[in-house]
């Protein structure tokens, strides 16, 4: 794997150790739903995410990420549509496919 790829790998796996750091261990919707600071947080994040997975496609279109370009539309949407974020898409997105996500990456680093 080439340098610039484990380095972006390892800028995904910074930002979802700081989005598990940002919930914490009782993590609660309405919580996240009602502090600004914690989803502006997390939309950052999700942002640096989605831009790492766009330089490594960039490198190789091939990666073997799950659902890469849908990481890199989550965060143009972000961005471009930040008036429009839906708080339980992006629950759901912290619930149901960060842990994915993690897992990937962590395996990734591991086997290099």
């Amino acid at each position: 794997m080439q340098l610039e790829i484990q380095k972006f790998l390892f800028d995904i796996k910074t930002s979802i150790d700081s989005i598990n750091e940002y919930l914490g261990e009782n993590r609660d919707f309405n919580t996240y739903k009602t502090n600004k600071l914690l989803k502006r947080g997390i939309e950052r994040e999700f942002e640096i995410i989605g831009e790492a997975a766009s330089r490594i496609l960039k490198i190789d279109s091939n990666f073997p990420i799950e659902d890469a370009r849908k990481i890199v539309d989550l965060r143009n949407w972000v961005i471009h549509g930040y008036d429009k974020i839906d708080d339980v898409i992006i629950w759901g997105i912290i619930s149901k496919q960060l842990p994915i996500l993690q897992k990937q990456v962590e395996t990734l680093l591991k086997d290099e």
